[in-house]
């Protein structure tokens, strides 16, 4: 099997169950942070920047904190970015349209959050290692990236695991698009632009998620409702209220990611 890389569990530890993600987390506490830091420096010091100065202040604490909290570097970009867009955005007096128009890029980017209550996540480049080697180690041919955003994860499965083929669904257009052009040379992955819930999961022998816990219930019923006894649902984060996972993959990155593996016995669900 995968050794160390792979727990056996009776239940899903409770500090995963129905918490955000760490990454979020970890932001808010670092744009907070930021700020309590910012106004100690300005009533120690008695400075008194100008509002653009005080937000690039902002950001680079902001910035520091992540670091130090060893979050995704992405963030770091995010975080120095953030308050400074904002001042920058009510100094230059930008028209109403304008407005419309970053609210329509938001929709396009992150799509009906909304509606959906769940963010663009990415996957990071060790989950793919290690989901790869269970993949593997359970002859997996045919898989599902529900919520595949800009479908880096399943690209790299792909061209990981040559032998199966990964498809991808993503409601947001933005993201979707850009896998759909990133994908179109490769003939062991499919990304397409739709509502995976749409989608009948009879086809595939295992269907990875990494969503939010809002609809990881509704997930589990229809992945047993759909899916063939002997394939799996695993989720990457989030377990199912109330479910044990039959195994829990352990990856060995800065997040301590989880991935949560259900097997799908073809029996009834309702326990």
């Amino acid at each position: 099997m995968l050794g160390a890389g792979v727990a056996f569990v009776g239940r899903a530890p409770d500090n995963h169950m129905m918490y955000p993600p760490m990454t979020s987390v970890k932001a808010l506490v670092a744009q907070i942070g930021a700020v309590v830091l910012l106004l100690g420096m300005i009533r120690f010091t008695g400075l008194d920047p100008a509002p653009l100065a005080l937000a690039a202040m902002q950001a680079v604490l902001a910035a520091t904190l992540a670091l130090l909290m060893r979050s995704d570097r992405w963030w770091l970009l995010l975080h120095l970015c953030f308050v400074p867009a904002i001042v920058l955005t009510l100094r230059i007096g930008a028209p109403a349209w304008a407005y419309v128009l970053l609210l329509g890029l938001l929709l396009l980017t992150y799509g009906a959050i909304f509606r959906t209550q769940v963010p663009l996540f990415l996957s990071n480049s060790a989950t793919v290692e290690r989901l790869a080697l269970w993949l593997e180690d359970h002859a997996a041919k045919h898989i599902l990236d529900v919520g595949s955003g800009t479908g880096r994860f399943a690209l790299l499965l792909a061209r990981r695991l040559q032998s199966s083929h990964v498809t991808g669904y993503e409601q947001a257009f933005l993201p979707a698009l850009l896998g759909r052009i990133a994908a179109r040379r490769r003939d062991t992955a499919l990304l397409r632009h739709g509502d995976f819930w749409s989608q009948h999961f009879g086809p595939y022998d295992v269907v990875y998620a990494f969503l939010s816990p809002v609809p990881m219930l509704r997930l589990w019923h229809k992945a047993s409702a759909e899916m063939r006894p002997q394939s799996w649902l695993v989720s990457n984060s989030f377990p199912v209220p109330g479910r044990m996972a039959d195994e829990v993959i352990e990856v060995d990155d800065a997040r301590r990611t989880r991935l949560y593996c259900y097997r799908i016995t073809g029996q009834s669900e309702e326990r």
